[in-house]
Protein backbone atom coordinates (compact mmCIF):
# COMPACT_ATOMS: atom_id res chain seq x y z
CA UNK A 1 0.00 0.00 0.00
CA UNK A 2 1.02 3.46 -0.77
CA UNK A 3 1.95 5.77 2.06
CA UNK A 4 -1.17 8.02 3.02
CA UNK A 5 -1.18 11.33 1.15
CA UNK A 6 -2.85 15.19 1.72
CA UNK A 7 -4.07 14.00 -1.75
CA UNK A 8 -6.74 11.69 0.06
CA UNK A 9 -7.47 13.70 3.36
CA UNK A 10 -10.72 12.94 4.77
CA UNK A 11 -12.30 13.68 7.46
CA UNK A 12 -15.59 11.16 9.40
CA UNK A 13 -18.21 12.75 11.30
CA UNK A 14 -18.43 9.56 13.79
CA UNK A 15 -20.71 9.83 16.86
CA UNK A 16 -19.03 7.99 19.94
CA UNK A 17 -20.44 7.45 23.61
CA UNK A 18 -19.14 9.89 25.81
CA UNK A 19 -16.22 9.05 27.78
CA UNK A 20 -12.35 8.87 28.47
CA UNK A 21 -11.88 6.15 25.83
CA UNK A 22 -13.61 7.39 23.38
CA UNK A 23 -10.75 9.58 21.44
CA UNK A 24 -8.68 6.36 22.69
CA UNK A 25 -10.47 4.46 20.41
CA UNK A 26 -10.84 6.39 17.47
CA UNK A 27 -7.15 7.22 17.39
CA UNK A 28 -6.22 3.39 17.72
CA UNK A 29 -8.68 2.54 14.79
CA UNK A 30 -7.12 4.67 12.25
CA UNK A 31 -3.72 3.82 13.11
CA UNK A 32 -4.84 0.37 12.79
CA UNK A 33 -6.14 0.47 9.45
CA UNK A 34 -3.00 2.20 8.27
CA UNK A 35 -4.36 5.72 8.08
CA UNK A 36 -2.05 8.96 9.24
CA UNK A 37 -4.19 10.93 11.95
CA UNK A 38 -3.96 14.62 11.88
CA UNK A 39 -6.74 16.18 13.71
CA UNK A 40 -9.38 15.03 15.76
CA UNK A 41 -12.13 17.72 16.89
CA UNK A 42 -14.98 17.21 18.96
CA UNK A 43 -17.91 18.84 17.51
CA UNK A 44 -20.82 18.12 19.97
CA UNK A 45 -20.61 16.59 23.73
CA UNK A 46 -23.39 15.83 25.58
CA UNK A 47 -24.06 13.67 28.55
CA UNK A 48 -24.10 10.12 26.97
CA UNK A 49 -22.58 11.05 23.44
CA UNK A 50 -20.66 13.43 21.48
CA UNK A 51 -19.79 13.83 17.78
CA UNK A 52 -15.97 13.90 16.84
CA UNK A 53 -14.53 15.03 13.21
CA UNK A 54 -11.67 12.65 12.97
CA UNK A 55 -9.04 13.91 9.99
CA UNK A 56 -6.64 11.72 8.68
CA UNK A 57 -4.01 11.02 5.69
CA UNK A 58 -4.96 8.24 3.37
CA UNK A 59 -3.30 6.43 0.38
CA UNK A 60 -6.66 6.45 -1.88
CA UNK A 61 -10.05 5.80 -2.14
CA UNK A 62 -10.08 2.21 -0.94
CA UNK A 63 -7.95 2.90 2.10
CA UNK A 64 -10.49 5.47 3.34
CA UNK A 65 -13.05 3.11 3.15
CA UNK A 66 -11.04 0.60 5.26
CA UNK A 67 -10.08 3.24 7.91
CA UNK A 68 -14.14 4.38 7.48
CA UNK A 69 -15.21 0.61 8.07
CA UNK A 70 -12.40 0.50 11.45
CA UNK A 71 -13.94 3.50 13.09
CA UNK A 72 -17.36 1.66 12.33
CA UNK A 73 -16.81 -0.94 14.68
CA UNK A 74 -15.98 0.58 17.51
CA UNK A 75 -18.62 -0.58 20.31
CA UNK A 76 -21.36 2.39 19.78
CA UNK A 77 -19.86 4.65 17.01
CA UNK A 78 -21.89 5.39 14.11
CA UNK A 79 -20.75 6.99 11.21
CA UNK A 80 -22.83 10.41 10.32
CA UNK A 81 -20.81 11.52 7.03
CA UNK A 82 -17.31 10.68 4.96
CA UNK A 83 -15.85 13.94 3.72
CA UNK A 84 -12.92 13.78 1.24
CA UNK A 85 -11.29 17.25 2.07
CA UNK A 86 -9.63 17.65 -1.69
CA UNK A 87 -13.19 17.25 -3.25
CA UNK A 88 -14.07 20.19 -0.79
CA UNK A 89 -11.40 22.83 -1.30
CA UNK A 90 -12.49 22.44 -5.26
CA UNK A 91 -16.16 22.95 -4.60
CA UNK A 92 -17.03 26.13 -6.82
CA UNK A 93 -13.73 26.49 -8.23
CA UNK A 94 -10.28 27.53 -6.54
CA UNK A 95 -9.80 31.03 -7.64
CA UNK A 96 -12.37 33.91 -7.80
CA UNK A 97 -12.27 37.74 -9.92
CA UNK A 98 -12.38 40.31 -6.79
CA UNK A 99 -12.26 44.41 -8.16
CA UNK A 100 -9.24 46.11 -7.09
CA UNK A 101 -10.83 49.95 -7.21
CA UNK A 102 -13.90 50.62 -4.95
CA UNK A 103 -17.57 50.85 -5.97
CA UNK A 104 -19.32 52.73 -3.23
CA UNK A 105 -21.48 55.49 -4.94
CA UNK A 106 -22.23 56.62 -8.24
CA UNK A 107 -19.01 59.04 -8.78
CA UNK A 108 -17.06 55.34 -8.88
CA UNK A 109 -19.41 53.75 -11.33
CA UNK A 110 -19.05 57.23 -13.69
CA UNK A 111 -15.18 56.46 -13.54
CA UNK A 112 -14.91 52.67 -13.60
CA UNK A 113 -17.48 52.25 -15.89
CA UNK A 114 -20.03 54.63 -18.46
CA UNK A 115 -19.33 57.49 -19.07
CA UNK A 116 -16.06 57.75 -18.18
CA UNK A 117 -14.68 54.50 -19.30
CA UNK A 118 -14.88 55.57 -22.64
CA UNK A 119 -12.15 57.97 -22.53
CA UNK A 120 -9.67 55.06 -21.60
CA UNK A 121 -11.31 53.09 -24.81
CA UNK A 122 -10.81 55.87 -26.77
CA UNK A 123 -7.04 56.59 -25.53
CA UNK A 124 -5.91 53.04 -26.04
CA UNK A 125 -8.11 52.72 -30.11
CA UNK A 126 -5.67 55.49 -30.53
CA UNK A 127 -2.34 54.60 -28.77
CA UNK A 128 -2.95 50.61 -28.33
CA UNK A 129 0.24 50.25 -26.20
CA UNK A 130 -1.52 51.63 -23.57
CA UNK A 131 -3.30 48.55 -23.00
CA UNK A 132 0.01 47.14 -21.25
CA UNK A 133 -0.41 50.13 -18.68
CA UNK A 134 -4.45 50.81 -18.56
CA UNK A 135 -5.67 47.31 -18.36
CA UNK A 136 -5.58 44.05 -16.89
CA UNK A 137 -3.22 43.34 -19.30
CA UNK A 138 -0.39 44.70 -17.54
CA UNK A 139 -0.64 41.94 -14.98
CA UNK A 140 -2.63 39.21 -16.56
CA UNK A 141 -1.43 36.02 -17.59
CA UNK A 142 -3.34 33.22 -19.79
CA UNK A 143 -3.13 29.41 -18.70
CA UNK A 144 -3.98 27.62 -22.21
CA UNK A 145 -4.43 24.40 -22.20
CA UNK A 146 -6.30 21.50 -24.51
CA UNK A 147 -6.04 19.11 -22.38
CA UNK A 148 -4.46 16.97 -24.63
CA UNK A 149 -1.39 15.87 -22.10
CA UNK A 150 -2.06 16.41 -18.91
CA UNK A 151 0.41 15.47 -16.33
CA UNK A 152 -0.19 11.93 -14.52
CA UNK A 153 -3.68 11.53 -16.49
CA UNK A 154 -2.72 11.96 -20.02
CA UNK A 155 -5.53 13.27 -23.04
CA UNK A 156 -8.22 13.94 -20.24
CA UNK A 157 -9.51 17.13 -22.24
CA UNK A 158 -10.98 20.80 -21.42
CA UNK A 159 -13.30 20.38 -18.74
CA UNK A 160 -11.63 17.79 -17.12
CA UNK A 161 -7.88 19.56 -17.38
CA UNK A 162 -9.63 23.22 -15.70
CA UNK A 163 -8.88 21.71 -11.88
CA UNK A 164 -5.47 21.96 -12.63
CA UNK A 165 -5.52 25.26 -14.67
CA UNK A 166 -7.21 26.81 -11.73
CA UNK A 167 -4.38 25.40 -9.56
CA UNK A 168 -1.43 26.89 -12.02
CA UNK A 169 -3.48 30.43 -11.74
CA UNK A 170 -3.54 30.14 -8.12
CA UNK A 171 0.16 29.34 -7.95
CA UNK A 172 0.55 32.21 -10.22
CA UNK A 173 -1.31 35.06 -7.79
CA UNK A 174 0.24 33.62 -4.42
CA UNK A 175 4.09 33.27 -5.18
CA UNK A 176 4.49 35.67 -8.70
CA UNK A 177 1.67 38.25 -7.78
CA UNK A 178 0.73 37.54 -11.58
CA UNK A 179 -3.36 37.75 -12.09
CA UNK A 180 -4.02 34.12 -14.38
CA UNK A 181 -6.95 32.84 -15.59
CA UNK A 182 -7.12 29.19 -17.13
CA UNK A 183 -8.50 29.26 -20.42
CA UNK A 184 -9.24 25.24 -21.38
CA UNK A 185 -9.74 25.25 -25.13
CA UNK A 186 -12.39 22.38 -26.41
CA UNK A 187 -10.30 21.49 -29.65
CA UNK A 188 -6.64 19.66 -30.23
CA UNK A 189 -6.95 20.84 -34.04
CA UNK A 190 -3.64 23.05 -33.67
CA UNK A 191 -4.24 25.43 -36.44
CA UNK A 192 -7.72 25.92 -34.21
CA UNK A 193 -5.78 26.99 -30.72
CA UNK A 194 -3.29 28.54 -32.50
CA UNK A 195 -6.10 31.05 -33.70
CA UNK A 196 -8.57 30.53 -30.46
CA UNK A 197 -5.42 32.11 -28.97
CA UNK A 198 -4.29 34.50 -31.33
CA UNK A 199 -7.60 36.32 -31.18
CA UNK A 200 -7.51 36.96 -27.67
CA UNK A 201 -4.10 37.55 -26.76
CA UNK A 202 -5.03 41.54 -26.42
CA UNK A 203 -6.36 40.77 -22.81
CA UNK A 204 -3.12 39.15 -21.36
CA UNK A 205 0.39 40.07 -20.82
CA UNK A 206 1.70 36.91 -21.31
CA UNK A 207 0.69 33.15 -22.13
CA UNK A 208 1.71 29.98 -20.37
CA UNK A 209 0.81 26.76 -22.47
CA UNK A 210 0.34 23.71 -20.27
CA UNK A 211 -0.40 20.23 -20.78
CA UNK A 212 -0.51 20.27 -24.95
CA UNK A 213 0.89 16.95 -26.35
CA UNK A 214 4.14 16.86 -27.86
CA UNK A 215 4.82 17.33 -30.76
CA UNK A 216 2.29 19.22 -31.21
CA UNK A 217 3.16 21.78 -28.25
CA UNK A 218 6.31 22.46 -30.35
CA UNK A 219 4.71 23.85 -33.10
CA UNK A 220 2.29 25.71 -31.30
CA UNK A 221 4.57 27.60 -29.04
CA UNK A 222 6.85 28.76 -32.37
CA UNK A 223 3.50 29.97 -33.98
CA UNK A 224 1.88 31.75 -31.55
CA UNK A 225 5.79 33.14 -30.62
CA UNK A 226 5.76 34.62 -34.16
CA UNK A 227 2.12 35.81 -34.12
CA UNK A 228 2.24 37.68 -31.04
CA UNK A 229 4.09 40.65 -29.03
CA UNK A 230 3.51 39.23 -25.77
CA UNK A 231 5.98 36.27 -23.71
CA UNK A 232 4.76 32.60 -24.73
CA UNK A 233 5.83 30.56 -22.32
CA UNK A 234 5.45 26.46 -22.44
CA UNK A 235 6.12 25.22 -18.92
CA UNK A 236 6.05 21.67 -19.43
CA UNK A 237 9.32 22.34 -21.59
CA UNK A 238 10.98 25.50 -20.10
CA UNK A 239 9.84 25.62 -16.92
CA UNK A 240 11.08 22.31 -16.24
CA UNK A 241 14.26 22.93 -18.15
CA UNK A 242 14.70 25.78 -15.40
CA UNK A 243 13.91 23.79 -12.54
CA UNK A 244 15.95 20.59 -13.71
CA UNK A 245 19.06 22.50 -14.33
CA UNK A 246 18.90 24.76 -10.82
CA UNK A 247 19.26 21.30 -9.58
CA UNK A 248 22.00 19.62 -11.63
CA UNK A 249 23.68 22.76 -10.71
CA UNK A 250 24.12 22.43 -6.81
CA UNK A 251 24.14 18.56 -7.54
CA UNK A 252 26.53 18.72 -9.54
CA UNK A 253 28.42 21.31 -6.88
CA UNK A 254 27.51 18.80 -4.01
CA UNK A 255 29.89 16.01 -5.89
CA UNK A 256 31.87 18.13 -7.22
CA UNK A 257 31.90 17.99 -11.00
CA UNK A 258 31.35 20.13 -13.72
CA UNK A 259 28.60 20.22 -16.04
CA UNK A 260 30.76 20.24 -18.93
CA UNK A 261 32.94 16.86 -17.95
CA UNK A 262 29.72 14.72 -16.84
CA UNK A 263 27.71 12.62 -19.31
CA UNK A 264 24.29 12.55 -18.94
CA UNK A 265 21.35 10.01 -19.67
CA UNK A 266 18.24 11.88 -20.37
CA UNK A 267 14.67 9.56 -20.03
CA UNK A 268 11.61 10.85 -22.05
CA UNK A 269 12.85 12.77 -25.50
CA UNK A 270 8.88 14.69 -25.46
CA UNK A 271 8.14 18.41 -24.62
CA UNK A 272 10.04 18.28 -21.44
CA UNK A 273 13.42 15.83 -22.51
CA UNK A 274 13.33 18.14 -25.24
CA UNK A 275 13.74 21.58 -23.67
CA UNK A 276 16.08 20.01 -20.99
CA UNK A 277 18.58 18.84 -23.71
CA UNK A 278 18.44 22.16 -25.57
CA UNK A 279 18.90 24.21 -21.95
CA UNK A 280 21.59 22.01 -20.93
CA UNK A 281 23.77 22.23 -23.74
CA UNK A 282 23.41 26.05 -24.00
CA UNK A 283 24.80 26.27 -20.33
CA UNK A 284 27.55 24.10 -21.93
CA UNK A 285 26.96 20.61 -20.99
CA UNK A 286 29.19 17.79 -21.98
CA UNK A 287 28.67 14.58 -23.13
CA UNK A 288 24.71 14.19 -23.21
CA UNK A 289 21.90 10.94 -24.67
CA UNK A 290 18.41 10.78 -24.68
CA UNK A 291 16.62 7.64 -24.65
CA UNK A 292 12.65 6.87 -25.92
CA UNK A 293 10.90 3.91 -26.05
CA UNK A 294 13.38 2.39 -28.28
CA UNK A 295 16.71 3.36 -26.45
CA UNK A 296 18.81 5.79 -27.35
CA UNK A 297 18.95 8.44 -29.83
CA UNK A 298 21.24 8.31 -32.39
CA UNK A 299 22.26 9.60 -35.98
CA UNK A 300 20.96 7.63 -38.53
CA UNK A 301 18.23 6.26 -36.39
CA UNK A 302 14.92 5.41 -38.34
CA UNK A 303 11.12 7.15 -37.83
CA UNK A 304 12.14 10.14 -35.50
CA UNK A 305 10.05 13.46 -36.14
CA UNK A 306 12.42 16.29 -36.55
CA UNK A 307 12.29 17.04 -32.95
CA UNK A 308 13.68 13.71 -32.17
CA UNK A 309 16.07 14.27 -35.24
CA UNK A 310 17.33 17.11 -33.58
CA UNK A 311 18.78 15.37 -30.33
CA UNK A 312 20.51 12.87 -32.67
CA UNK A 313 22.45 15.47 -34.55
CA UNK A 314 23.24 17.22 -31.34
CA UNK A 315 23.70 14.35 -28.80
CA UNK A 316 25.46 11.31 -28.59
CA UNK A 317 28.74 12.06 -30.09
CA UNK A 318 30.01 8.18 -29.94
CA UNK A 319 26.87 6.78 -31.32
CA UNK A 320 25.98 4.82 -28.66
CA UNK A 321 22.89 2.53 -28.68
CA UNK A 322 20.86 0.33 -26.82
CA UNK A 323 18.27 0.19 -23.62
CA UNK A 324 18.17 2.96 -21.09
CA UNK A 325 19.68 0.15 -18.72
CA UNK A 326 22.89 -0.38 -21.34
CA UNK A 327 23.60 3.47 -21.83
CA UNK A 328 23.29 4.25 -18.20
CA UNK A 329 26.35 2.51 -17.54
CA UNK A 330 28.64 5.00 -16.21
CA UNK A 331 26.72 7.92 -16.75
CA UNK A 332 27.44 10.89 -13.75
CA UNK A 333 23.88 12.08 -14.33
CA UNK A 334 20.36 10.75 -15.06
CA UNK A 335 17.78 12.48 -15.72
CA UNK A 336 13.72 10.76 -15.99
CA UNK A 337 10.76 12.89 -17.60
CA UNK A 338 9.51 9.63 -19.06
CA UNK A 339 7.44 6.99 -16.89
CA UNK A 340 7.43 4.87 -13.88
CA UNK A 341 9.23 2.10 -12.49
CA UNK A 342 12.08 2.15 -15.44
CA UNK A 343 14.47 1.42 -13.40
CA UNK A 344 15.87 -0.68 -10.53
CA UNK A 345 18.45 -0.06 -7.48
CA UNK A 346 20.75 -2.28 -9.24
CA UNK A 347 20.85 -0.27 -12.65
CA UNK A 348 21.40 2.82 -10.63
CA UNK A 349 24.52 0.81 -9.40
CA UNK A 350 25.63 0.79 -12.63
CA UNK A 351 26.37 4.66 -12.78
CA UNK A 352 29.50 6.93 -11.91
CA UNK A 353 30.42 7.11 -8.62
CA UNK A 354 28.92 9.91 -6.72
CA UNK A 355 25.78 9.62 -9.32
CA UNK A 356 22.79 11.70 -9.11
CA UNK A 357 19.65 10.58 -10.02
CA UNK A 358 16.48 12.87 -10.55
CA UNK A 359 13.70 10.58 -11.50
CA UNK A 360 10.64 13.03 -11.95
CA UNK A 361 7.91 10.79 -13.56
CA UNK A 362 4.70 11.33 -11.46
CA UNK A 363 3.61 10.04 -9.36
CA UNK A 364 5.18 6.93 -9.48
CA UNK A 365 9.11 7.90 -10.54
CA UNK A 366 11.24 6.11 -12.78
CA UNK A 367 12.98 4.42 -10.13
CA UNK A 368 12.29 4.55 -6.75
CA UNK A 369 13.77 6.78 -4.34
CA UNK A 370 14.91 4.78 -1.70
CA UNK A 371 16.32 2.10 -3.62
CA UNK A 372 18.09 4.65 -6.15
CA UNK A 373 20.16 6.39 -2.55
CA UNK A 374 21.63 3.54 -1.97
CA UNK A 375 24.09 3.59 -4.59
CA UNK A 376 23.19 7.50 -5.93
CA UNK A 377 24.93 10.47 -3.96
CA UNK A 378 21.96 12.60 -5.13
CA UNK A 379 18.45 11.88 -5.85
CA UNK A 380 15.65 14.24 -6.53
CA UNK A 381 12.14 13.99 -7.51
CA UNK A 382 9.40 15.54 -8.34
CA UNK A 383 7.04 14.41 -5.54
CA UNK A 384 6.74 16.74 -1.89
CA UNK A 385 7.18 13.35 0.14
CA UNK A 386 11.05 13.16 -0.73
CA UNK A 387 13.65 15.37 -0.38
CA UNK A 388 14.84 17.34 -3.22
CA UNK A 389 11.51 18.02 -4.94
CA UNK A 390 12.20 19.82 -8.20
CA UNK A 391 8.63 21.36 -9.03
CA UNK A 392 8.05 24.39 -12.24
CA UNK A 393 6.16 26.35 -9.03
CA UNK A 394 9.81 27.17 -8.42
CA UNK A 395 10.43 29.09 -11.72
CA UNK A 396 7.24 30.13 -13.55
CA UNK A 397 5.65 32.66 -11.27
CA UNK A 398 8.83 34.87 -10.58
CA UNK A 399 9.81 33.90 -14.63
CA UNK A 400 6.73 35.77 -15.70
CA UNK A 401 6.90 38.87 -13.16
CA UNK A 402 9.71 39.22 -14.68
CA UNK A 403 8.61 39.15 -18.47
CA UNK A 404 5.84 41.21 -17.63
CA UNK A 405 7.60 43.73 -15.47
CA UNK A 406 10.33 44.09 -17.98
CA UNK A 407 7.46 44.11 -21.00
CA UNK A 408 9.39 42.09 -23.33
CA UNK A 409 8.24 39.63 -25.71
CA UNK A 410 10.95 37.35 -26.21
CA UNK A 411 12.11 34.70 -24.13
CA UNK A 412 15.51 33.87 -24.82
CA UNK A 413 18.22 31.05 -23.47
CA UNK A 414 20.14 33.81 -21.40
CA UNK A 415 16.80 34.40 -19.55
CA UNK A 416 16.16 30.57 -18.43
CA UNK A 417 19.45 30.43 -17.44
CA UNK A 418 19.34 33.47 -15.60
CA UNK A 419 16.27 31.97 -13.74
CA UNK A 420 18.30 28.59 -12.62
CA UNK A 421 21.19 30.68 -11.75
CA UNK A 422 18.61 32.54 -9.66
CA UNK A 423 17.02 29.66 -7.84
CA UNK A 424 20.43 27.54 -7.48
CA UNK A 425 22.12 30.54 -5.37
CA UNK A 426 18.51 30.82 -3.15
CA UNK A 427 20.37 27.28 -1.67
CA UNK A 428 23.11 29.20 0.27
CA UNK A 429 26.74 27.21 0.48
CA UNK A 430 26.00 26.52 4.03
CA UNK A 431 22.78 25.19 3.60
CA UNK A 432 24.09 22.69 0.58
CA UNK A 433 23.89 19.12 0.96
CA UNK A 434 22.52 15.92 -0.90
CA UNK A 435 19.72 15.98 0.40
CA UNK A 436 19.01 20.36 -0.29
CA UNK A 437 19.75 20.94 -3.44
CA UNK A 438 16.95 23.14 -4.46
CA UNK A 439 14.48 25.70 -2.15
CA UNK A 440 11.22 25.10 -0.62
CA UNK A 441 8.35 25.79 -3.27
CA UNK A 442 6.98 28.02 0.01
CA UNK A 443 10.58 29.72 0.03
CA UNK A 444 9.53 33.47 -0.17
CA UNK A 445 12.93 34.65 -1.33
CA UNK A 446 12.95 32.41 -4.81
CA UNK A 447 10.26 34.34 -7.23
CA UNK A 448 11.53 37.53 -6.34
CA UNK A 449 15.37 36.42 -7.25
CA UNK A 450 14.03 34.60 -10.28
CA UNK A 451 11.99 37.77 -11.32
CA UNK A 452 15.06 40.20 -11.03
CA UNK A 453 17.43 38.10 -13.01
CA UNK A 454 14.54 37.72 -16.12
CA UNK A 455 14.45 41.64 -15.75
CA UNK A 456 18.28 41.92 -15.63
CA UNK A 457 18.90 40.24 -18.93
CA UNK A 458 15.96 41.49 -20.36
CA UNK A 459 16.64 45.08 -19.56
CA UNK A 460 20.57 44.23 -20.70
CA UNK A 461 19.44 43.35 -24.04
CA UNK A 462 20.02 39.80 -23.46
Amino acid sequence: MASPSPGYSITVRVEVPAGASATAALTTAVGSAGGALTALDVVESHSARMVVDVTCDTSGEAHAELITKAITEIPGAAVRKVSDRTFLMHLGGKIEVTPKVPLRHRDDLSRAYTPGVARICLAIAEHPEDARHLTIKRNTVAVVTDGSAVLGLGNIGAAAALPVMEGKAALFKQFGGVDAWPVCLDTQDTDTLVEIVRAMAPVYGGINLEDISAPRCFEIEARLRELLDIPVFHDDQHGTAIVVLAALTNALRVVDKRIEDVRIVVSGVGAAGNAIIRLLLAQGAGEIIGCGRGGAVHAGQEGLDQYRDWIATHTNSTNLTGSLKEVLVGADVFIGVSASNLLTGDDIATMAADAIVFALANPVPEVDAVAASEHAAVVATGRSDYPNQINNVLAFPGFFRGLLDAGVSDITDEMLIAAAKAIADTVHPDQLNPSYIVPSVFDATVAPAVAAAVRAVATSGG
